[in-house]
């Protein structure tokens, strides 16, 4: 069971070791997959530099294997907002979510220790407000998380 704190009642892992993902159809693949499954209108990721082109899981000729498991397909996505873009082109503000993003990172307490000596709790929450702040002087003064939208 996650912490009430994490924000998520589930989260879905596709099998990709996290820091070797390699662009090409399997992740692809997998990717349309979920997002077939789930059937968001909002996808939130980090930043897709160079690549990003029609979206998959929309898109009945690629992957049919995907509509024989009887993942139909979804093209109801309606935004894609990427976080550490470096176009951002929106903010939200990051004020009441804060503290459940400190908690909710120090889940990955093996993570924090691996990037430094510091006291893990000292480093998130450093991290987490300077890059707040620093975003919420571009946008308008209140801490925030900016993101690069893209909408049809």
């Amino acid at each position: 069971m996650r912490p009430p704190w994490v924000g998520v009642g589930s989260v879905e892992f596709l099998d990709h070791r996290d820091g070797v993902i390699e662009y090409g159809l399997a992740l692809r693949r997998d990717i349309a997959a979920a997002i077939r499954r789930r059937r968001p209108e909002l996808v939130l990721t980090l930043n897709h530099r160079d690549t990003w082109g029609e979206a998959d899981a929309g898109n009945r000729w690629i992957f049919p294997e995907l509509t024989e498991q009887g993942l139909q397909p979804w093209g109801g996505v309606r935004w894609v907002a990427v976080a550490g873009s470096g176009r951002p082109t929106h903010a939200v503000d990051a004020g009441p979510g804060l503290e459940r993003a400190v908690r909710s990172l120090l889940e990955h307490r093996s993570y924090i220790e691996a990037l430094t000596d510091e006291d893990p709790e000292t480093y998130v929450r450093t991290f987490l407000t300077t890059n707040a702040r620093t975003t919420g002087e571009r946008f308008g003064g209140t801490p925030a998380v900016a993101f690069e939208v893209f909408g049809r």
